[in-house]
């Protein structure tokens, strides 16, 4: 029993040693060299290992053997890689029974050039893909490590994991997008690639994400993650490059800015993309453009160039579907003013709100007469879109400033910027003129109603009357206007109580019309414009002509008189007539005023200080097109008369003869 007791210690204790010695040192062997490379094979047939001895571990615990090879090279044909390790594990069953059934596959690269290793790719399987990186691949270098299981039939598992990190890479990209000191580390298995780490360079502009998932679904791709740029300063280039894509509208001259963005795609046959999406946050520390627009009637100090600083934007993009919120700093005029904003593009129509807030810069609205105080500040708010259609609608223009307001609603322009729609206009400031003007213009159906208590019109008569009627060219609005002001201002002299009337609006034309008001002292206005056989037939006539022909600056010193207007238009051609009476010029040439001295009343008058009287004043001329006919004007006075004849063209020439005739009372009298 000692011997056999000391027999069985000692077959233990050699066990025991043997399998220590085993687990911690192993033995090197060349033996299953072979057997080896007939793994790789299962690979491609003409891939070769290049294999040393081979160090044998043994796992007492799970009764497995690890085998681990250094210094082995992988080739195919002429291509050749370099592998650090490879370790086996097998059961010790199979390596009894001489079988050396794999179980795991564990390969670690060296540092390999990623030309080389595509190379070496495409040298037993040459794809597409392959070509086109190895074409777009300039330089970088990988490292690696390659898991693989084998099931009992020795097939690899779908459990295969490779990763690793890929070091100074460059790539170009259809020659436009240059990507440049690519670093990241990288995790793959059968239907996901993990990008962490990565940090690169595309057009000289840094970038940096924590994370990218590729995920493989059926033959798809889909890509996920987040990149953010470091301060970068864009040229031109790069502006029409990253972000004229998105904002095609916008001519950019400078841009520097950081972001943050969240990014998704998918990547289908041929490479193509679909479903992007971003998410993103970007501060633009200056971004300057130029400024097209014609905006100086509101902003008179309007620069060549607008700059945007310090800008917090938030940025979507989804198809379609694109917004952009922000706000900061603006500087459109001299001074720096306050933007905020909103802009977005959904199923093909386009949304914008933009707050202005304005304290030292002037602003004003001159077709209404209106300008900012310089002590208070001015909060702008226009809300619109832009339909399927092309139309701009502005659902609600605001301007406040102190106690002023200006409001409109539902202000519809068409492509050629005509108005053809306006639902309602909400007035009510104090103006240039310390004119307190309250106006409303509201739309019942398909009638507008405009009503006040008081509005300075001035200048809107001077607008009227050097444009003609060309300001209804931009009313693409059939309708009818009726009004009923209590005040209306003609200037800082004359006004008009009780003004009311119609007008009918036909294809941008005034088609009928009939406007009264009261001067003090019982005094009347009436305008009316009527379609009689397609002539336009117009008439005014003013108890106080003063207020309607001072407007006209080379007639000096005119006073009291009535006027009483009339023309007829057919097409683009008129005939007129203007008529005024018992009326006086203070100012007059100084030939004419030499002849009035041949007459007592001129004496009398002159010396006076009056002005010279008119007892009648006739006009009648013709319009065709740029070009006015004077047939004859036709002036009488009890100093002097007046008889002439001539032409007007159009901001060119005027050419007027007659005869003037002093003594006007001398002669009756003889």
């Amino acid at each position: 029993m000692k011997i056999i007791f000391k027999v069985f210690i000692t077959i233990i204790l050699i066990i025991f040693i043997s399998t220590s010695y085993l687990s911690i040192v192993g033995i090197e062997t060349d033996k299953f060299n072979s057997q080896i490379s007939e793994k790789i094979k299962n690979f491609d047939k003409n891939l070769e290992v290049e294999l040393k001895e081979i160090k044998l571990i043994l796992d007492p615990f799970k009764f497995k053997i690890r085998a681990k090879t250094i210094g082995t090279n992988l080739k195919n044909k002429s291509k050749k890689i370099e592998i650090e390790n490879i370790k086996i594990q097998l059961s010790v069953k199979s390596l009894i029974e001489d079988e050396f059934s794999v179980e795991k596959l564990e390969i670690s690269s060296k540092s390999l050039e990623l030309k080389n290793l595509i190379s070496f790719l495409r040298s037993f399987k040459n794809t597409p893909e392959l070509f086109i990186l190895e074409k777009v691949i300039k330089k970088g270098y990988l490292i690696s490590d390659i898991k693989l299981e084998f099931d009992s039939n020795r097939n690899i598992k779908n459990n295969y994991e490779i990763k690793g990190f890929i070091k100074d890479a460059e790539l170009n990209v259809l020659k436009k997008y240059n990507l440049q000191k690519i670093d990241f580390i990288f995790n793959f298995n059968k239907n996901n690639f993990l990008v962490k780490d990565l940090d690169f360079k595309l057009n000289k502009i840094g970038f940096y994400s924590e994370k990218v998932s590729i995920k493989k679904k059926n033959d798809n791709f889909f890509v996920d993650g987040a990149l953010a740029n470091k301060k970068a300063n864009l040229d031109k280039k790069n502006i029409d490059l990253l972000i004229k894509p998105f904002l095609p509208n916008f001519e950019i001259e400078k841009l520097l800015l950081t972001s943050d963005n969240n990014f998704s795609f998918e990547i289908q046959k041929g490479f193509k993309v679909e479903n992007f999406k971003i998410n993103s946050e970007i501060s633009v520390h200056e971004l300057i453009m130029p400024n097209n627009l014609e905006l100086k009637s509101f902003f008179p100090k309007q620069k060549k160039m607008i700059s945007l600083i310090d800008q917090k934007l938030k940025l979507y993009y989804e198809k379609n579907n694109f917004a952009i919120k922000g706000n900061g700093i603006l500087i459109y005029q001299n001074e720096k003013d306050h933007l905020e904003y909103l802009l977005s593009n959904k199923n093909k129509t386009q949304n914008f709100e933009i707050i202005l807030k304005t304290k030292d810069n002037p602003f004003k609205f001159d077709f209404l007469n209106y300008e900012k105080n310089k002590k208070n500040d001015v909060i702008l708010n226009l809300k619109g879109s832009r339909n399927k259609n092309n139309d701009l609608v502005i659902e609600a223009f605001n301007l406040n400033e102190d106690k002023n307001y200006i409001k409109i609603k539902n202000l519809v322009l068409n492509k050629k910027f005509e108005i053809s729609g306006l639902d309602e206009v909400n007035l009510y400031y104090l103006d240039k003129d310390k004119k307190k003007n309250s106006l409303t213009l509201k739309k019942n159906k398909k009638n507008y109603y405009l009503t006040g208590s008081s509005f300075n019109a001035n200048n809107l008569i001077d607008d009227l009357l050097s444009n003609d009627d060309e300001g209804l060219k931009i009313i693409d609005i059939n309708s009818n206007l009726k009004i009923d002001v209590k005040r209306v201002f003609l200037d800082s002299e004359y006004y008009l109580s009780n003004f009311k009337g119609n007008i009918s609006i036909r294809n941008k034309e005034i088609h009928k019309a009939k406007l009264v008001g009261n001067f003090s002292k019982n005094k009347k206005f009436k305008f009316t414009i009527n379609n009689v056989d397609s002539n336009k037939i117009t008439t005014l006539f003013v108890d106080e002509a003063k207020s309607f022909v001072k407007r006209y600056k080379f007639i000096k010193g005119f006073d009291e008189g009535s006027l009483d207007f009339f023309s007829s238009k057919k097409s683009k051609n008129s005939v007129s007539q203007i008529k005024i009476y018992d009326f006086k010029l203070k100012e007059l040439p100084i030939f004419t005023k030499i002849l009035t001295l041949a007459s007592l009343q001129g004496i009398a008058d002159t010396l006076s200080g009056e002005g010279i009287r008119f007892t009648e004043f006739e006009m009648n001329f013709k319009n065709e097109g740029d070009l006015m006919t004077i047939e004859e004007i036709y002036a009488i006075g009890p100093a002097i008369s007046i008889l002439m004849e001539g032409y007007v063209e159009k901001n060119k020439l005027i050419s007027l003869k007659g005869t003037l005739v002093p003594a006007t009372t001398i002669n009756n009298f003889i």
